[in-house]
């Protein structure tokens, strides 16, 4: 990052020093956020700015190879937004699967501390909470009423076809 420096302006510096390592672990995810969007649109601007340049200089140079020679400081502040921005989408990352993780565990102790959400095995009796000893009902399906329906019915059908022959 050190190369890129000189080419950038005071603007641009100061958006560079927000990714200093101690900055940079003072802020939460939605505080990267921010600064990995405001990071992305400077970088986005300057590669625009250099392919643009490039191609005026293409027709003026007489080729690709003299025309990237003019647009150095283009591209050195391309790739210093590039390089800063991988930065920020790693430490981003980070904070990210970290703050994911941590939530886990808490969903996780709160269902614990709940009991679980099956059902309640604790209650003498059939196991079916609010049921008042009625026994469970099971119904044999395919995969869907809809789905079962229309089998029947095609069932009907056919049998239909059959008695009226």
């Amino acid at each position: 990052m050190e190369e890129y420096l000189w080419v950038l302006k005071d603007s641009e510096l100061d958006l560079i020093r927000e990714l200093e390592p101690k900055r940079l672990e003072k802020l939460d995810e939605d505080e990267l956020l921010a600064l990995h969007k405001r990071v992305r649109r400077a970088r986005n601007k300057h590669q625009k700015n250099y392919r643009r340049g490039g191609a005026k200089n293409v027709a003026a140079g007489g080729g690709r190879g003299a025309a990237a020679k003019k647009g150095a400081k283009s591209r050195l502040r391309a790739e210093a937004f590039e390089e800063a921005l991988g930065i920020v989408s790693d430490r981003l990352a980070f904070v990210a699967h970290a703050q994911a993780e941590q939530l886990k565990a808490e969903r996780l102790a709160r269902a614990q501390a709940d009991g679980g959400t099956g059902p309640d095995v604790s209650r003498s009796g059939s196991g079916g909470g609010d049921r008042k000893g009625r026994a469970r009902t099971h119904e044999k399906t395919s995969g869907g009423k809809k789905r079962d329906a229309s089998s029947k019915a095609q069932g009907a059908k056919r049998q239909a076809k059959r008695d009226n022959r």
